[in-house]
């Protein structure tokens, strides 16, 4: 099956559909401009959509799969994953990244996870062991330092 992102006029992504592929063979094949014109008479945009691109469920081509919110960008022909925290800046690859680097260390004990989180107002990483302890990440030491909570 074949996905297209529609997107409105700020280049954000408003909806995804699924295509026939037999379809999109027909017309013009797979990420083409012919094809994306030829699904507006199959699947009309919406009042806010100005057109529509093609977005691969396995990320082979243009980067990542489309969310709804996230971005095309044409001039690179990839979609953008959305902010999901305002300190987030993009890379040179196109991803977001945290103004502290994902801690190195994940597991304590006999390699229990930490479930770990970004904490947008201390701008640090915070984890959680099982019994919901939770841990601040400091990476000058790279170790986690109990809060005591």
């Amino acid at each position: 099956m074949a996905h297209f992102a529609e997107i409105d006029l700020n280049n954000r992504v408003i909806r995804i559909v699924v295509a026939c592929n037999q379809d999109i063979a027909n017309n013009g094949g797979e990420q083409s401009e012919q094809a994306a014109e030829h699904f507006k008479t199959v699947c009309p945009l919406l009042e806010n959509g100005v057109k529509w691109v093609q977005t691969s469920y396995n990320s082979n081509f243009r980067k990542q799969y489309a969310g709804i919110g996230s971005t095309f960008d044409s001039i690179k022909d990839k979609f953008i994953a959305i902010q999901t925290h305002p300190s987030w800046s993009l890379d040179d690859n196109d991803d977001w990244q945290a103004p502290v680097a994902y801690p190195t260390v994940i597991t304590y004990g006999d390699n229990v996870y930490y479930f770990i989180s970004w904490d947008e107002i201390g701008q640090r990483w915070i984890g959680k062991d099982r019994q919901k302890n939770e841990f601040i990440w400091i990476p000058s030491s790279l170790s986690w330092v109990s809060t005591g909570n």
